[in-house]
């Protein structure tokens, strides 16, 4: 006979469970977050920020395919195996799109790729420039193969598919640390609000009050700007500007959740007021933050994705959704709209997963709106 669970967290997740959109979301997430830490393994363009340039064959649409002459340069990274598999490696290699070679006696000619049905100029490339090989016929072994573009080519003429997959790292970094900055803050002075009420509420709410009434992405453009454009300098914009809502939230909680009778058996054992927030009051609050966590991760993800769009978010070379976006968003009228609508469908893929989430868990947890 089977048993019934009795804990909280047993039935949260059995309903959880129920949810076929919550629990497909939730492995969509995971399967993001495995692409996100092995990105470099998986891109075909495995170079710091995937960013091989081939202005010869930019805006290619998506299987094109290409023969691929990589001349080595013959520098060693310096860089350790596990750094090149999680930050990429340091490409000092020529790669060079062909269309045609033909070996000779004492390398090989190649003729370049250009667009459309001219003739690319051909250059020599000596066996000396290719270390270890006694041959021509290896050149063609070793160095030349026949490269698949399987989403195309940006303007740049650099793999979409390997830009989109590092750019799910900048989108899920960004979620990450600025829910956990909202989180900090917004628990904090929600719960000193809160529990202590009187003038520290009220300070805490004027606070509150000022910081809701400015439009959220004109406080992140302006903290962008006084923090100066950058990765980290976002981070810390977006995770400012969402504290808000989650110290309403818990700043209401705690007040009913103050009154109960656990709390009051607390103080009159003697606990300090750090240890009765910390132990007993914030563990029992908890659902209805998860549930705004989740709406928060997906409002992070498009806010960064805005700051990127308007060039004060993540810098390039460093691969952004919105910065994609921004750089291909002419292509649309151009008959190559691919370029910005599959950095657009991933965004929203992201964010409608998170919200997803959000409310398999509200479900889940019984959050009453």
């Amino acid at each position: 006979m089977s048993q019934k669970a009795t804990s909280l967290s047993k039935l949260a997740l059995q309903k959880f469970k129920k949810n076929f959109w919550g629990v497909f979301s939730f492995g969509f997430l995971l399967l993001c977050m495995l692409v996100a830490v092995f990105c470099y393994v998986i891109a075909p363009d495995d170079s710091q920020n995937a960013n091989q340039m081939h202005v010869s064959i930019h805006s290619k649409p998506p299987g094109f395919k290409v023969m691929m002459l990589t001349v080595p340069s013959g520098n060693v990274s310096d860089k350790g195996t596990i750094q090149q598999l999680f930050f990429g490696k340091e490409n000092t290699d020529t790669a060079l799109p062909i269309q045609s070679y033909e070996l000779t006696t004492k390398g090989i000619v190649v003729q370049e790729y250009v667009d459309g049905s001219s003739e690319g100029l051909s250059k020599e490339y000596v066996l000396s420039q290719f270390p270890s090989l006694s041959t021509p016929n290896q050149i063609v072994e070793q160095y030349i193969e026949q490269q698949r573009f399987l989403l195309g080519t940006d303007k740049y003429g650099r793999d979409l598919l390997s830009r989109m997959l590092v750019g799910i790292r900048i989108s899920l970094s960004i979620g990450f640390v600025a829910v956990f900055i909202s989180l900090i803050i917004g628990i904090t002075l929600g719960a000193i609000a809160g529990y202590y009420g009187g003038k520290i509420d009220a300070t805490i709410m004027w606070l509150i009050n000022v910081t809701w009434s400015i439009p959220t992405l004109l406080l992140v453009i302006a903290i962008t700007l006084t923090l100066g454009k950058g990765f980290w300098q976002v981070f810390i914009a977006v995770g400012l500007t969402m504290w808000v809502e989650v110290a309403r939230v818990v700043r209401g909680q705690v007040m009913g959740v103050k009154q109960m009778q656990y709390v009051t058996a607390a103080k009159a054992l003697g606990f300090g007021d750090f240890r009765i927030i910390k132990n007993h009051i914030i563990p029992n609050i908890l659902a209805p933050v998860i549930v705004i966590s989740a709406a928060n991760f997906a409002a992070a993800i498009l806010i960064e994705s805005g700051l990127s769009f308007l060039g004060i978010g993540a810098q390039p070379p460093m691969p952004s959704w919105g910065a994609m976006i921004k750089d291909h968003y002419a292509y649309i009228i151009l008959g190559k709209a691919y370029l910005a609508i599959i950095p657009g469908v991933a965004i929203m893929s992201l964010v409608v997963a998170f919200m997803l989430i959000g409310n398999a868990l509200r479900d889940a947890l019984d959050v009453k709106g």
